[in-house]
């Protein structure tokens, strides 16, 4: 199994602190609840359960993992921070009243972490998803602190891969794969959508993952036109296109493999516009190395998908950024004015919504100086090709 070295974890902290010293922070706070829990483990491995958590790191000296009342066995056993105090500010959302347990105070955290003083100016990472009872108890706590969206602050410190992440990034793509074949090779029609997941789930876990990178996609006839959904008990029909999402969670990171499965006989407009896609698909993967402007990539393949007669079928920019969570920062879009650097990692994520179904190819690659590396060694054109036109 894959892990990521305990020596990491410390040395993220280190590079935070150094970013935080050049901002002018005093701190940081990061948040992460069950779904959004990159921010949160990215410095701990920690990954809660219904509750949420936040660590807070000071500019000089050693963080704090800031967990709910009923997770300390659990946070004490997984977290790479020694320091784990309960909050009642983190409690899952039923809001037990938990009496007789004693719990930490934004205070007591506060005077712990900073023991130099309070902070002047204190960044939050999560500010979108920061629950409102830590924001209040931090206002209240410090009332002449600063609170300063970080959220870039943290994404820029993941942005470029080490090589143990990528090794656990491509051992994810491994393990997604097997899902796929496992998927392929018994998908058909009459089968429900979630059968095909039940399918895909078995795969996965036998396989080595710790949980799916994502809710699975297998989404069937006008579900297929959804760009996030979730699949249901409908029931797959001969003559229409299945949106396959597969992927796999290994050590935190959540990579995955998306191609369109057509199920038997299908229209010639529907072929057409899959193989345009996939043609788009690898144009943007020829596009992608360190040096290039995010802009010029999102431009230039949304002038080929123009020209090609898909323009008004084009929902998205085409790549996000890859990690723990399937989609981080940053994307590549019109207005992406940065240049991408060797040990990025995105999602190609190539997306077409047409009126009656819509499809995605999808696959994970590294930026190098002299391209990019695809992150797996399933071939989306020709495992496609094997099972939907060769069959």
């Amino acid at each position: 199994m894959k892990v990521l070295p305990d020596l990491e974890y410390k040395e993220r902290v280190v590079r935070l602190q150094a970013m935080l010293e050049e901002e002018g922070l005093d701190g940081l706070l990061a948040h992460s609840h069950e779904a959004d829990f990159a921010n949160v483990r990215y410095f701990s491995n920690y990954w809660p359960i219904f509750e949420s958590t936040g660590v807070l790191i000071p500019r000089e000296g050693e963080p704090t993992l800031l967990i709910g009342p009923e997770s300390e066995a659990f946070a004490l056993d997984r977290s790479k921070i020694a320091r784990v105090r309960k909050m009642m500010e983190y409690r899952e959302s039923a809001e037990p009243d938990y009496p007789g347990v004693i719990v930490a105070t934004f205070p007591e955290v506060i005077a712990e972490t900073f023991p130099g003083g309070a902070p002047k100016r204190l960044g939050i990472a999560g500010w979108s998803i920061l629950p409102v009872p830590v924001y209040q108890s931090l206002q209240k706590a410090l009332p002449d602190t600063e609170l300063v969206n970080a959220n870039k602050i943290l994404a820029a410190l993941k942005m470029k891969k080490t090589d143990n992440e990528i090794a656990i990034l491509k051992e994810g793509f491994r393990i997604s794969a097997l899902a796929m074949d496992a998927v392929l090779a018994e998908l058909k029609a009459g089968m429900t959508e979630l059968e095909v997941v039940g399918v895909a789930q078995a795969a996965l876990y036998a396989n080595g993952a710790e949980y799916e990178a994502h809710p699975l996609y297998v989404l069937s006839g006008p579900s297929s036109k959804h760009a996030i959904s979730r699949p249901t008990h409908r029931v797959i029909q001969e003559g229409e296109l299945v949106q396959l999402d597969i992927g796999a969670r290994v050590c935190g990171y959540s990579p995955s493999l998306g191609i369109p499965y057509l199920v038997g006989e299908v229209s010639d407009d529907m072929k057409r516009a899959v193989k345009f896609g996939l043609d788009t698909h690898e144009k943007t993967i020829e596009l992608i190395k360190a040096g290039v402007v995010a802009a010029d990539i999102a431009k230039q393949i949304e002038e080929y998908v123009i020209k090609g007669g898909y323009g008004d079928n084009l929902l998205y920019g085409p790549c996000h950024g890859l990690g723990m969570l399937e989609v981080e920062a940053p994307w590549m879009e019109k207005d992406s004015h940065y240049e991408l650097e060797a040990g990025m990692t995105y999602q190609v994520d190539t997306f077409l919504q047409m009126e009656n179904y819509g499809f995605r190819w999808e696959q994970g690659i590294l930026v190098t100086d002299t391209g990019c590396e695809r992150l797996s060694d399933w071939d989306l054109r020709s495992n496609w090709e094997k099972a939907c036109l060769h069959k």
